[in-house]
């Protein structure tokens, strides 16, 4: 099964809605008018209209009759009204994606019947800029092609991975929290040149940038992180004088602590809600 041809709705159109609504129109894998939007906030919806030239639907119910694929993007503290409304609307015929975090597809069936063809996905925010990673949950009673589908869907805003559904937790962990995790390694490394005598724009320039080659520089050669490393550590130098100091602070082991936190913190939220 492939995306093209159908029709693609999103109920609720905020910032990882309309991400996905840019990167699906960059890849031209749909055209404007197959997809539709709702959202409480009707400025909201004039505006997708008005930048992407997308279908507006009256309300939720309405969207879900009229699209193959729903993409269910609602806060999860208000998910449970959302679906009772959408229920009746959702057959069998229709796929639906939940980017609502922290909500199972136990819980999500528990509204939308047995037999809903539901996936889980957990984006995060670098999709903003069509570089984000999705984690997409493997599901029982998908039909054929399904998990296929929401693969392409979501590579339109980066790069997906495919894993059982009990590791969406540690995904959260990883790459749903990571984004703060290195927006923090950016601040901290652009006072260190602040602190030694750069102004702040410049520092947040060599941060970033810094950052941002370092990352594709490991996707795209494959090198492992130790061997990236070592290429810039020369002995006796700078680099390795830099390193001995993170290492003095507990570095691997702030970062590991961060990931297994956050991860229980997903848990724990998931229980609650």
């Amino acid at each position: 099964m492939t995306i093209k041809g159908k029709t693609i709705g999103f109920v609720g159109a905020g910032n990882m809605g309309e991400a996905m609504i840019k990167g699906l129109l960059a890849a031209n894998l749909v055209p404007p008018e197959s997809i539709c939007a709702t959202d409480v906030r009707r400025e909201r919806l004039k505006e997708l209209d008005r930048q992407y030239g997308i279908q507006i639907a009256a309300d939720n119910p309405e969207l879900v009759r009229h699209v193959d694929v729903v993409i269910l993007a609602v806060k999860p503290q208000i998910i449970e009204p959302v679906l009772k409304e959408i229920a009746p609307a959702l057959t069998r015929r229709k796929l639906m994606i939940s980017i609502a975090a922290g909500v199972s597809t136990a819980r999500l069936r528990t509204i939308l019947g047995p037999d809903a063809r539901l996936i889980r996905v957990m984006p995060n925010a670098p999709a903003l800029v069509l570089e984000g990673v999705t984690a997409i949950a493997k599901a029982e009673g998908l039909e054929p092609g399904d998990l296929d589908t929401a693969r392409e869907i979501f590579s339109a805003v980066g790069r997906v991975v495919v894993l059982d559904e009990e590791l969406l937790d540690a995904v959260t962990g990883l790459s749903g929290s990571g984004p703060a995790y290195v927006a923090l390694v950016i601040e901290s490394l652009a006072d260190g040149g602040v602190k030694m005598g750069l102004d702040r724009i410049t520092a947040m320039t060599l941060a970033t940038q810094t950052v941002l080659g370092a990352a594709k520089l490991l996707l795209e050669t494959g090198l492992h992180p130790g061997a990236l490393k070592d290429m810039v550590s020369s002995p006796g130098g700078t680099s390795i004088a830099g390193i001995a100091a993170l290492e003095e602070g507990g570095i691997r082991t702030t970062f590991i602590k961060a990931v297994e936190r956050a991860t229980q913190r997903s848990r724990e939220l998931g229980v609650l809600r």
